[in-house]
């Protein structure tokens, strides 16, 4: 199940909150936990049956390590190899089921090996849930004082709102307000909030990140018929479209949270204002920087050992990130081009010049936007010969096959009014639809609200109202071209 479904928004959402505040209402918690769990585990089942049986087994794997990591009796050495042992188990799930056959084609290819390449299929989640338990093993090896029970654990990682792609909660943060009274009681107010960010969380993934994806898949399948417009056009739609499915996913999940009367972190902080590198990762994937730093980056000494050890961390950091994006030297390469632009930004933060904002943030966008390509490309070949394209100055116009192809079904109205003025410009109205719809999306990645400003501001009124309807209306009506999401595939 997906939250951009009929099922979803017309069965599983009102019916989970409904129910859930109403067993709330008895006073009795554990019943009200008990039905979150099901119905987080039912919602992970209808995405991916087969995988659920290896979800289970990780969730009572990881607590049963808790028990001993946490035990009075458990010594300081012992303890360390407990937490050892739930780093093996827990890497080796996502390497058996993400990487087994990315390490075997290697293997081939550098000892000329004939290995049958492995490919297995790739449960729901398991990078997201993996990096939440291999956080609570650790904080659990710190802090042994601090114990949970198996029912609060299981319905932290299963949690059905962050299971599927985040945030990466810490236990610390979520478990205790499964347990705060404050919490049970429904409160209209934030039930209100949460539709009116849903609305526009479901804005974004249906009627921004889907009508985007239709200009990215015709460009990466006819690179050779780009020239630099058109790859400027699909460049920048694969930079909105990875935004505004990602976040608006996330926008969702805090939605559907703050109706249940819980918050997730932030994910996402408009990242495309950013006037570094180093400032669009504190923006972008919020959790998972935190979790690179707070898990990894710190423990290598982070920048506590000198300049040189800085920046190897750095790059160790942002490899990782890639390869945990996937299984291809695509994505590693885009997090070491990652890497070098964090680092880049460090050696010049006291010695560098004082750029304008503006011109900063221009920078970096292009660079941000330069990195998707490696990102988003199958090969490497791939991405190169995109580039090739993006700067061969072969000044082609919009490709009419691209107009054909990508042109958004909400959109077709809008096509037959300006044919209605100007007879016989199909092409001219497609190329003004096109770089139109490019260039609002662009607008509203940078300049409009995002969830948190949103919520911050929020005034609950006609106007809100009126606008969360609209949306809604309009995004559930373009429900039946529903896709997938991008970060289910990593």
């Amino acid at each position: 199940m997906i939250f951009n479904s009929y099922s979803f928004v017309f069965i599983f959402l009102p019916v989970t909150v409904t129910v859930y505040h109403l067993i709330n209402r008895t006073g009795r918690e554990l019943p009200g936990k008990l039905f979150l769990l099901a119905s987080s585990l039912l919602f992970y089942a209808l995405g991916d049956l087969k995988a659920l049986a290896i979800l289970t087994v990780s969730i009572v794997a990881n607590y049963l390590i808790h028990l001993k990591l946490t035990s009075e009796n458990t010594g300081p050495r012992a303890g360390k190899a407990f937490l050892i042992l739930g780093l093996v188990l827990n890497l080796s799930n996502l390497i058996v089921f993400k990487y087994l056959g990315f390490f075997s084609g290697i293997l081939n290819s550098v000892f000329r090996l004939k290995l049958e390449p492995v490919s297995l299929f790739l449960p729901l989640g398991i990078s997201f849930y993996t990096f939440s338990q291999i956080a609570f093993l650790a904080d659990s090896h710190k802090n042994p004082s601090v114990r949970y029970e198996f029912t609060d654990y299981a319905l932290f990682v299963s949690f059905f709102p962050k299971i599927m792609m985040g945030p990466i909660a810490l236990a610390g943060d979520m478990i205790p307000q499964f347990n705060d009274k404050l919490r049970k009681k429904a409160d209209p107010d934030k039930i209100a909030r949460g539709l009116v960010i849903f609305s526009a969380g479901l804005a974004k993934k249906v009627l921004l990140a889907d009508n985007l994806a239709g200009y990215v898949t015709w460009g990466y399948s006819n690179i050779d018929k780009l020239g630099s417009i058109n790859a400027l056009i699909v460049m920048l739609s694969y930079t909105l479209q990875i935004y505004f499915d990602f976040s608006g996913f996330c926008d969702m999940a805090k939605a559907v949270c703050l109706m249940l009367g819980l918050d997730l972190p932030d994910n996402f902080l408009s990242p495309y204002r950013s006037a570094s590198v180093a400032e669009f990762w504190d923006r972008w994937h919020i959790t998972l920087t935190a979790f690179f730093t707070r898990y990894l980056y710190i423990p290598l000494g982070g920048s506590r050992k000198g300049k040189v050890r800085t920046y190897v961390n750095t790059f160790i950091v942002f490899f990782l990130s890639g390869l945990w994006h996937g299984a291809d030297f695509t994505f590693i390469i885009w997090g070491l081009i990652h890497g070098a632009g964090v680092s880049v930004c460090r050696l010049l933060k006291d010695k560098g010049p004082k750029l304008p904002r503006p011109v900063s943030c221009a920078g970096t966008f292009l660079f941000v936007n330069i990195a998707w390509v490696f990102f988003r490309s199958e090969t490497l070949t791939d991405a190169v010969n995109f580039l090739k394209q993006l700067f061969s100055f072969k000044l082609l116009p919009v490709n009419i096959e691209l107009i054909a192809a990508a042109t958004p079904d909400e959109l077709q109205l809008l096509q037959w009014l300006i044919l209605t003025q100007r007879d016989k410009v199909p092409y001219v109205s497609g190329c003004i639809i096109i770089i139109a719809f490019v260039l609002i999306a662009a607008f509203i990645s940078i300049y409009c609200k995002n969830a948190a400003e949103r919520l911050a501001s929020l005034k609950l009124n006609a106007r809100s109202a009126a606008t969360t309807v609209i949306l809604l209306v309009v995004s559930i009506l373009s429900l039946s071209g529903v896709t997938e999401y991008i970060y289910t595939n990593f």
